[in-house]
């Protein structure tokens, strides 16, 4: 006989010509953040009530127009942020906290007192409806699960009714494990619930579909709540908000599925913190919508701060890799990727004409739309390759090497990081680049330099006193400036290095009065053709590219090979 699976595959949704799939996003939905609730109680060491505090600060400033901010009736903790939240006037006019209870009336009762004196608020409620929870954790039928529910709705109903609080808070009720729910069972129960609360405008009921557990994959999720739109009669007056947990890695796609199937609510937390796997990542969510054009009505753009406060209240690290808050989400360690990306951020604005939008290789959006600064993106190791670090060069400190030089850029790279196994910094870049290219004086070193005027036409005379291993000569020679006539006056000594000049590039590091001149020159050694690169650097730009010449005789020297 053969052995059962032990697990099966969903079964799927009985939903004909389903219009999700075919639908585009073309506003945010409201967001809610959950953080300090959902997101707090799942905590290894739950914040203070000052950082908590700090935290619901900070959630406001990003933009968040609904905070669940506790479970009043589960902890005196809570019970009192809430109260000082209220009391104290933390919460901006714009903005509507939220409080979680159980369908019971001891927590109701305490629930409803926790927001005694709010000017605008949500009641949230749940009750379980799978029957997995109704059969094996709470022993109920599902009539007596829709009892609890419709009781438990018109209790709160009746409690701020008696506070003063009716009109001032409105619902929100959640049958948790929807998901795992009996799907008709469930839409039954939510129309007894809209029929218990009574009359009320469209923001102040709100029906909360959660993935309490992922066991499904996301198009699942997405054709229920379809599906549940569908056949739900209390639409005009209804939000119907989306909960989706990370059991499975597929938070984020189920909820946008969701949205696309016509949830205009979504719930979750930064960085996706919560029970288990957590929640659906909010700051992921938004921003990927950001990079479809779409505002998000959430404001990530300092992503770094937002990091530093989620983890200094949480104790827990942002993952390096994070699609877009991750210490490594804007670097490239891969020398092809690294100059794809530098020759995409020189060409951007092209890019944009051709594409109609920003688009560069390897970069998923502008790392400056949250706060990260290009240098960052490049970083380099023994995968790394010429156009990372002649990025590194240009962006980090000015220097731009003509394309002749990269390849063997590439290998300084290659072997500095072979002999250094690990990363290299951005200094030791620097420092390998100057040690090799920079003002090399040995064997031939320039002493000192003289020009005057030439009896050819357009000539200069330059009279120079060199030094090889330490002997010094003179020797001069005419040219149409100052680098063509060193040359020539080196080329007239017959023991010295036979050479060509072959190319020579000049930049300025800096724009002020006291920048600094710096000169490249390459040479082709006449013994085997091969070329050698020179760099000089010195406040006056003639003297830089005689610099410049001597070093790369010097690297191109016999004994320098």
């Amino acid at each position: 006989m053969k052995k059962q699976s032990k697990y099966i595959y969903p079964a799927g949704i009985a939903l004909k010509n389903r219009r999700w799939p075919d639908a585009k996003i073309s506003r945010a939905p409201i967001w809610c953040s959950v953080d300090l609730r959902d997101g707090n109680q799942a905590l290894p060491i739950p914040m203070t009530p000052e950082r908590k505090l700090r935290y619901f600060k900070m959630l406001c400033e990003i933009g968040f127009k609904e905070i669940e901010v506790g479970f009043p009736s589960a902890s005196k903790d809570d019970f009192d942020f809430v109260r000082t939240l209220i009391e104290k006037g933390h919460i901006p006019s714009d903005v509507r906290i939220s409080v979680l209870t159980q369908a019971r009336e001891h927590l109701i009762a305490k629930t409803v007192e926790s927001l005694k004196g709010v000017k605008r608020a949500l009641l949230h409620c749940y009750v379980a409806t799978s029957d997995l929870h109704g059969l094996l954790v709470f022993n109920r039928t599902r009539k007596d699960v829709i009892k609890m529910a419709v009781e438990g709705t018109k209790l709160v109903k009746k409690y701020l009714e008696d506070t003063g609080l009716d009109g001032k808070v409105g619902y929100e009720f959640s049958p948790e494990e929807f998901t795992d729910s009996d799907l008709d069972f469930v839409i039954g129960l939510c129309e007894d619930v809209r029929k218990a609360w009574g009359k009320s405008s469209k923001g102040n009921f709100i029906l909360n579909l959660p993935a309490t557990v992922e066991r499904r994959p996301p198009y699942q999720y997405a054709d229920m709540i379809e599906y549940f739109c569908r056949k739900y009669t209390r639409m005009d007056d209804t939000i119907i908000s989306v909960h989706a947990h990370n059991d499975q890695g597929c938070a984020v796609a189920a909820t946008e599925m969701a949205v696309l199937a016509g949830a205009h609510r979504v719930e979750g937390t930064l960085f996706g913190h919560g029970e288990r796997t957590g929640n659906v990542d909010i700051v992921t969510l938004s921003l990927n919508l950001h990079a479809r054009g779409i505002k998000t009505n959430l404001d990530f753009s300092n992503i770094n701060s937002i990091v530093k406060t989620v983890e200094e209240a949480s104790y827990i690290p942002v993952h390096q890799r994070h699609p877009y808050a991750g210490d490594l989400v804007f670097t490239a360690f891969s020398g092809s990727h690294q100059d794809a990306i530098r020759k995409g951020l020189t060409q951007k604005n092209k890019a944009a004409k051709i594409f109609g939008c920003w688009k560069v290789p390897y970069l998923h959006i502008d790392p400056s739309d949250i706060g990260r600064k290009y240098e960052k993106i490049i970083r380099i190791n023994s995968q790394s390759g010429k156009g990372g670090a002649v990025f590194i060069l240009e962006n980090d400190f000015g220097y731009r090497p003509p394309k002749g030089m990269h390849p063997e850029i590439g290998d300084i790279v290659q072997k500095l990081a072979d002999s250094k196994q690990n990363e290299i910094s951005s200094d030791e870049l620097m420092k390998e680049f100057k040690r090799i290219f920079f003002n090399i004086d040995k064997p031939l070193k320039l002493e000192k330099i003289s020009v005057s005027s030439s009896s050819k036409p357009n000539h200069i005379r330059a009279k120079l006193s060199v030094s090889l291993q330490g002997k010094i000569r003179t020797i001069e020679a005419d040219g149409n400036g100052p680098v063509s006539a060193v040359v020539r006056a080196i080329s007239t000594q017959s023991d010295f290095l036979k050479f060509t000049l072959d190319d020579f590039e000049e930049q300025s590091l800096g724009h002020t009065a006291d920048a600094i001149a710096i000169a490249y020159v390459s040479l082709r050694r006449e013994s085997d053709g091969k070329i050698f690169y020179g760099v000089g650097e010195h406040s006056n730009i003639e003297y830089a590219a005689l610099l410049a010449v001597f070093s790369a005789i010097n690297r191109a020297w016999d004994n320098r090979k």
